[in-house]
């Protein structure tokens, strides 16, 4: 019997998709720079293999988020397959501990229109300090595993401001720390 992703995927073409993906039982299996760096590395590898669109992300320990263009949508599932897969080797490899699961799943959702991109774009750029990795914006431009960095430098501090001011993030709240 083969079990269905719920709620299902729905893959279609041209179409730009904001990916979450964690780690199994939320272990912080990329706690260092080095593995974070697997994980972007292996992500921007795919996205050149399908020719995809990489429009935004951040990576953290146990999670991470990213808005993607993809061509075709039913690459989308052999896309994260093979990010999981390769990381998940790697990192294990790293560990000394062949075989061990890392990656639980992911969730895709179509972005529906140019505030729901924003509204993503801003909650990815945000979720460093949502989760306490920063405490502030000029922390945040640090940050290196996150999309945010590329914004300031391309579009410049008023550009990435403007778009915090006209798209926020309605629903966000700061997570404690963990101990």
């Amino acid at each position: 019997m083969k079990i269905y992703h719920n709620p299902p995927h729905i893959y279609l073409d041209n179409t730009i998709y904001f990916i979450t993906a964690h780690t199994y039982k939320e272990g912080n299996y990329f706690n260092t720079d080095e593995k974070k760096q697997i994980l972007l590395n292996r992500i921007a590898g795919s996205i050149e293999r399908y020719q995809f669109k990489l429009y935004a992300y951040v990576i953290l320990d146990n999670h991470y988020h990213s808005l993607i263009e993809v061509t075709r949508g039913s690459n989308l599932g052999n896309f994260i397959n093979i990010v999981h897969g390769s990381s998940s080797h790697e990192i294990n490899k790293i560990d000394n501990c062949q075989g061990r699961k890392i990656w639980y799943s992911y969730w895709d959702t179509c972005v529906r229109n140019n505030k729901d991109f924003f509204i993503r774009l801003n909650y990815i750029h945000n979720n460093p300090i949502k989760h306490g990795y920063v405490t502030d914006l000029e922390k945040l431009e640090q940050y290196v595993f996150s999309s945010y960095p590329i914004y300031l430098r391309e579009k410049g501090r008023d550009w990435v401001n403007d778009v915090f001011l006209k798209f926020p993030v309605i629903d966000y709240t700061v997570c404690e720390p963990e101990e």
